[in-house]
């Protein structure tokens, strides 16, 4: 027996995905943008600024009261996942 609720609210997700995929493809031209600026393969991991990013994703999680633990999962693949994307990308000058 299929529910309508739920089918609606999975078109609702299905459209946010997109809007989230969009915000990722305008993430990786910053991100490369970054990239060329980088000379060296150890410039790519910054852990200070890795820190930062996640304290300030803690605290505005809070802010909006959402579950920060979700957040910060969410933050910390999406950054491995840009390191991992800098490494396979990274070119010498």
């Amino acid at each position: 027996m299929k529910n309508k609720k739920i089918d609606l609210i999975r078109k609702k997700l299905d459209k946010l995905d997109l809007k989230m995929l969009n915000l990722i493809k305008k993430r990786s031209i910053l991100v490369n943008k970054i990239l060329n600026e980088k000379r060296y393969k150890n410039q790519i991991i910054d852990n200070k600024r890795i820190n930062i990013i996640l304290r300030k994703i803690t605290k505005e999680s809070q802010k909006r009261n959402l579950d920060s633990k979700i957040t910060n999962t969410i933050w910390k693949a999406m950054i491995r996942s840009f390191i991992n994307y800098e490494f396979r990308n990274f070119k010498k000058k």
